[in-house]
């Protein structure tokens, strides 16, 4: 078995396993000894050291699917962007790095849980496909447009996934029911900055995306299916920040636009397989 093969199973498997002991950590230091035993100092400690085992095994898994990233990157070539395998390990690569950044920022675990469960689920999705490389088709061959481009749809998209759970959060969080998850302006916040962070890079991949199709296509724009679906993911975004700032809304209205927002990042992401058009390649 080949570097490439060996690290994507090994950071699959290795995921797999930070989320069950995740989901044991919040049974067992949450529920079981904070029952039992109270706020007490035995049970910070005890909760202090699953989350350093569940931060680890993540940080495995990381290494592991970057590890491979870079194997298959210089086999072909070029980043892992060209094709459907390639860019479903890139946007797992990048969900997993904004979710230990957050969840390192905010000190709660719940955040890295949940990024730790869509990456999971992304990359089973990557080993149903085909990983065989292929030469990159001629639309493809600008090689500095097609890292930056796919690059920041990366970020975008990680970042967007991190806003997307904390929204989930939000609404199970009602009047701080729950201890094992943020407290509700935590989720807010975490919300909020992670799509100040996508943001920018949504429109630079608009932007550079606009640029590259005039060089492949003769064109800036052509309404194609995977363009159009990322112009409405941005603009959807665009107008939750104006309601945040401008409008100062709050609560479950910018919650519920959140979570509209990436349902149009993963209709983008596998709008490919919905509709033919010039991104059909992916």
């Amino acid at each position: 078995m080949n570097l490439e093969i060996f690290s994507f199973n090994t950071g699959l498997i290795s995921l797999g396993l930070s989320i069950v002991l995740g989901i044991f950590q919040i049974i067992l230091t949450r529920y079981f000894f904070r029952q039992k035993f109270g706020n007490s100092r035995k049970v910070a400690k005890s909760e202090h050291i699953s989350s350093i085992i569940v931060t680890s095994v993540t940080i495995f898994s990381f290494l592991f699917i970057t590890i491979s990233i870079i194997s298959r990157a210089v086999k072909t070539g070029h980043g892992p962007f060209s094709s459907m395998y390639e860019f479903t390990l890139a946007f797992t690569w990048g969900i997993l790095i904004m979710a230990l950044a957050f969840s390192w920022k905010y000190r709660n675990m719940t955040i890295k849980l949940g990024g730790n469960v869509i990456s999971f689920v992304l990359l089973f999705f990557a080993s149903t496909l085909s990983s065989k490389a292929a030469p990159l088709i001629p639309a493809l061959q600008n090689i500095f447009l097609l890292s930056f481009h796919v690059a920041s749809a990366v970020v975008a998209y990680g970042a967007f996934t991190i806003s997307f759970i904390s929204a989930i959060y939000y609404m199970i969080q009602k009047d701080d029911r729950y201890t094992w998850l943020p407290p509700s302006k935590s989720l807010e916040d975490i919300s909020y900055h992670a799509v100040i962070i996508g943001f920018p890079f949504m429109t630079l991949v608009i932007i550079l995306g606009a640029i590259w199709a005039d060089i492949a296509w003769g064109s800036y724009w052509s309404w194609d299916p995977k363009e159009t679906a990322s112009l409405v993911t941005w603009l959807i975004y665009a107008g939750y920040l104006h309601a945040r700032v401008v409008g100062k809304w709050k609560g479950k209205k910018t919650a519920l636009i959140i979570i509209i927002g990436f349902i149009a990042v993963i209709f983008t992401f596998f709008g490919n397989y919905i509709f033919s058009g010039l991104h059909s390649y992916n």
